[in-house]
């Protein structure tokens, strides 16, 4: 009803036609029969009457066709019904549905021709659609009949075709599936036979072909476990790149480098390779400290396994100190040397890929990417090799420092050091390190062990030096310290004493590097065998002498081997250094030597004692430890002064020290020799009897610094004149010093090498004011028998019974000239009897025969003083007993000129000098005693000096001594 009154209101006053057109089916179903139209068009009909009563009409008629009119109109009935009203309102909605039929009959009248056309054309579409139908049905027939016949058949052959192409494709994958699967069986294989490059490059083709089929199910499984299997043979790969960190092989390393090249982890591969050098070292030392720790517990207890490397290294004994430190710089060789080849492979890898680069260079990417690779590896390299040295020297100085060494024995502890010095050499080669880490730890143990060391030498050498009998030691006139073993490392430095045909074998050997040495097998840790058994030659003379011949002609009495321990026989050692021996010396060069030499048929071996043996012995093992480990060379030296400074004071102490002696006034001890000795007093020997308890900390560490004064053996007797008074214990004492003394100023080059710059002011003082002193010690220690062999105070009785002041010049000397000669000629005597026991070198004869001389001379003047009254002819006879004296003298000694000789002469002649002369010769000649010049004047009283005079010349003698008082 709603769109029939909304149709009506919006087409106004169109046609009935129109308004029928316009109706929906439903609503066309109530258009209104004939006799309806015709009855309401024969009704008269305003227009506008018509739509006021359609207006009128409610709005809910003109709802949707569910609206419920009845119950509506039931619904709007009021609660009182009245007839009239119902009838009145049925009236007027009949007359709206009047005006409504009647709108809706002129609305359909209206639209009736267009409805008639459109029937027209339905009805011609309907005639269409059959024939339409019927040519369907013939072209489906035919169609039907073209399949049966040709299509179905040509096609299906097209289709199988293309099916069996399929299949064909197909079935190439599945083959290739089933390789794939298959390829982790080769690949187990490829990596037993450790073909890493080969098993990469079979993975990643296997990925790459995985990859393509990955559209199948099966296969995202074969990818993960590629994958996997990837991942398995890089785990492998790194196991075997740690291998190299022992026991490096080039072919296995191409392997391993190409198997990294293709995985595309060349830089991965270098730092994991660092990491495996890194860890074998800490494996490596632990495994070996370990293994020694076990074997001296003797059990099993794994309670080690779980110490700490440092804690490990204090468990080691001293008995398995020196094997475990051997294999353990063994062990760090190999990984050093492994290092050392890697970076070999690499310079020669990387100039063979620089050629093929120049010769190819169509892939400049790739070039690129390999150049810095490479710089990258090289950088990686160069810096490791300070990064693993530092390792090894942690590792090495914990080991050092984990055992006390101050109780080794010195052969034991030279190894260590000669082990750690071998070491530090292959890090300066390895990295040209200088190795501080170990030279400090080094240091360290040194001087704590050189301190007790030295410590027990000194106290053996006083025991030596209080045992010393002071006989000789006889060795061959060839003998060089350098034939002792303890100096058998300064072969190598004698180039000069080197044949011609070993130096360039040894010049060769220098030049050639440790790395280079042992590349190809070997270990320079190594144990050698100590081969010096072979080379052993007996350096010791026989009896003394150079040959049978001699020795049958001198003196068979002594035989020296009974006094030589056998230990000095065996140390001896020939390094082969090609010396030539000294020649048997002939009769005839024997007399035509100097008398005053008094070697007779012994030719000129050095003279020396068991305990100059000693200390020549231990000088040597001091220069062992210093040349190899420069750092405390310094202390080193300071310890060695202090040896030959005992020495030396021990001599002085025993046959030089004389203060009698002191006070002549003669020079014998000069002042440097004096200060030597003080300064030797002062810093090394112990004057204390015992300590104060009382004394401070410090002065009992400088107490423990130093040591007792030594004692002469109470078999050396010093005070037989048949003997000399002990000279030829003298002789062998002060001789063996001097030998001493040239033996470290042959030293001082090497000392003087290896002092540190700053110290060496300090070696410099040792030799010029120590070592240059030790001849000078002759003069003292002679003196003292200079003084006693001849009798003095005889001859001055004998020349007090002389009348000097006769009348007339006699032609006879006096009888105590004969007798002073008859002194020397006994004393000539004695000398020969002492040189047969010992070689009375050229030096010390003068020194003896200038002191017997000197003392003679002075008291000759001495007894010239003691005169009341002396004439001219006096002086004369005092002139020709002096005269004959030196004549007589001359032919005992080759001395030249005669000491003091003018001494006596100055004085005789004095007695003739006027009184102006002879003030001024007492001014002069200050050397005679205030006694002398005294008497000289008393006695020119009378002659040609008068008591003025007198009196005026013992006032310029007092003027004279008044300085020295």
């Amino acid at each position: 009803m709603q769109k029939i009154k909304s149709l009506m209101t919006r087409q106004g006053l169109r046609s009935p036609q129109e308004s029928v057109h316009d109706l929906s089916p439903i609503e066309s179903f109530r258009i209104p029969s004939k006799e309806e139209l015709r009855e309401l068009r024969e009704e008269p009909t305003d227009p506008q009457a018509q739509q006021e009563i359609i207006n009128s009409i409610e709005e809910v008629y003109f709802s949707n066709d569910s609206f419920d009119i009845v119950k509506y109109e039931l619904e709007r009935l009021p609660p009182v019904l009245s007839l009239q009203e119902l009838e009145e309102y049925r009236d007027k909605l009949k007359q709206q549905q009047a005006a409504v039929s009647k709108k809706v009959a002129d609305l359909i009248l209206e639209k009736q021709p267009a409805y008639v056309q459109e029937l027209e054309r339905v009805t011609s579409l309907q005639t269409g659609l059959q024939l339409a139908a019927v040519i369907c049905t013939n072209g489906r027939r035919h169609l039907n009949i073209a399949k049966e016949g040709f299509t179905q058949t040509s096609l299906g052959l097209l289709a199988n075709q293309r099916k069996r192409q399929l299949l064909i494709g197909l079935l190439k994958s599945l083959r290739t599936i089933k390789t794939l699967q298959r390829t982790d069986v080769r690949l187990s294989e490829m990596l037993e036979e450790e073909d890493y490059p080969g098993a990469i490059q079979l993975c990643l083709e296997c990925q790459k072909a995985a990859s393509t089929f990955k559209h199948y199910s099966c296969i995202s499984e074969l990818n993960s476990k590629l994958q996997d299997t990837l991942e398995q043979i890089e785990e492998q790969l790194d196991v075997a790149l740690s291998k190299i960190c022992k026991n490096f092989d080039i072919s296995h390393y191409t392997k391993v480098q190409q198997a990294y090249r293709l995985l595309g982890k060349t830089q991965t591969a270098m730092d994991q390779l660092h990491m495996h050098f890194t860890q074998a070292i800490h494996n490596t030392v632990f495994q070996v400290v370990l293994g020694y720790v076990e074997l001296c517990a003797g059990n099993t207890d794994t309670k080690f396994q779980k110490l700490q490397y440092k804690d490990l290294c204090t468990h080691i004994t001293s008995d398995s100190y020196i094997p475990c430190l051997a294999d353990l710089c063994k062990a760090l060789w190999e990984v050093m040397l492994s290092y050392y080849r890697t970076m070999q492979w690499h310079e020669n890898h990387d100039q063979d890929e620089a050629v093929a680069v120049s010769s190819d260079g169509s892939n400049v990417i790739g070039t690129e990417e390999n150049s810095f690779d490479r710089s990258y590896v090289k950088k990686k390299l160069e810096h490791g090799l300070s990064r693993i040295w530092q390792d090894v020297q942690l590792k090495v100085k914990t080991y050092l420092l984990g055992t006390d060494l101050s109780n080794f024995k010195y052969d034991d502890f030279i190894f260590v050091l000669d082990v750690t010095s071998r070491l530090m050499q292959v890090g300066e080669e390895f990295c040209g390190s200088k190795s501080e880490v170990l030279q400090e730890s080094i240091r360290k143990q040194s001087v704590n062990y050189f301190k007790t060391y030295h410590r027990t030498r000194l106290e053996e050498l006083r025991m030596f030096l209080e045992n010393e009998t002071w006989e000789l030691c006889p060795v061959k006139s060839s003998f060089s310290i350098l034939q002792l073993h303890e100096f058998k490392f300064m072969e190598q430095s004698r180039s000069p004493s080197v044949s011609p045909s070993k130096q360039p074998a040894s010049a060769i050997s220098t030049t050639v590097t440790l790395f280079e040495q042992y590349c190809n097998g070997g270990n320079p840790f190594e144990i050698q065998a100590d081969s010096k058994d072979d080379e052993t030659e007996d350096v010791l003379a026989s009896n003394g002498y150079e040959s049978d011949e001699q020795e049958k002609s001198a003196y068979q009495e002594y035989d020296s081997d009974s006094d030589v321990p056998e230990e000095l026989k065996r140390d001896y050692v020939d390094e082969q250094t090609g010396d030539v021996p000294v020649k048997s010396v002939s009769r005839e060069t024997l007399r035509s030597r100097k008398r005053s030499d008094y070697n007779l048929n012994k030719v000129n071996a050095p003279i020396l004692t068991n305990t100059t043996l000693n200390v020549i012995r231990l000088v040597g093992k001091y220069m062992q430890m210093m040349n190899i480990l420069k750092p405390i060379a310094f202390d080193v030296i300071h310890f060695m002064s202090q040896l030959f400074d005992y020495y030396l004071y021990a001599v002085y102490t025993f046959f030089g020290r004389n203060d009698t002696f002191e006070s002549t006034g003669l020079g014998l001890s000069s002042s440097r020799l004096r200060t030597t000795l003080n300064r030797i007093q002062e810093s090394l020997i112990d004057l204390e009897v015992s300590a104060d308890p009382t004394g401070t900390l410090t002065a009992a560490e400088e107490r423990k610094e130093k040591v007792p004064s030594p004692h002469l053996s109470h078999l050396v007797v010093l005070t037989s004149g048949n003997s000399l008074y002990g000279l030829a214990e003298r002789v062998v004492a002060t001789e063996s010093l001097v030998f001493l003394a040239e033996q470290f100023e042959f030293l001082q080059p090497h000392l003087d090498a290896v002092m540190p710059a700053a110290k060496k002011p300090f070696l410099q003082q040792f030799y010029s004011q120590t070592v240059s002193t030790a001849s000078e010690l002759r003069k003292p220690v002679y003196w003292i028998v200079a003084a006693k062999a001849i009798d003095y105070e005889q001859m001055l009785l004998l020349m007090a019974n002389v009348k000097w002041d006769v009348k007339e010049i006699m032609s006879q000397h006096n009888i105590y000239v004969d007798a002073l000669l008859k002194e020397f000629e006994e004393f000539n005597r004695r000398l020969n009897e002492v040189s047969k026991r010992v070689r009375i070198p050229l030096p010390v004869s003068n020194i003896l025969w200038e002191h017997c001389i000197r003392l003679a001379n002075r008291t000759l003047v001495e007894g010239y003083a003691n005169v009341k009254k002396c004439s001219n002819e006096g002086r004369a006879l005092m002139q020709l007993d002096f005269q004959q004296f030196l004549m007589k003298l001359e032919k005992l000694t080759d001395i030249r000129p005669i000491p003091d000789k003018e001494f006596v002469e100055t004085y005789i002649k004095a007695y003739y000098l006027t009184e102006n002369d002879m003030e001024r010769w007492i001014k002069e000649h200050r050397e005679y005693s205030t006694k002398q010049l005294t008497n000289l004047v008393n006695v020119c009283l009378g002659s040609h000096i008068n008591k003025k005079a007198r009196q005026k010349l013992l006032a310029a003698i007092d003027d004279i001594d008044r300085p020295k008082r």
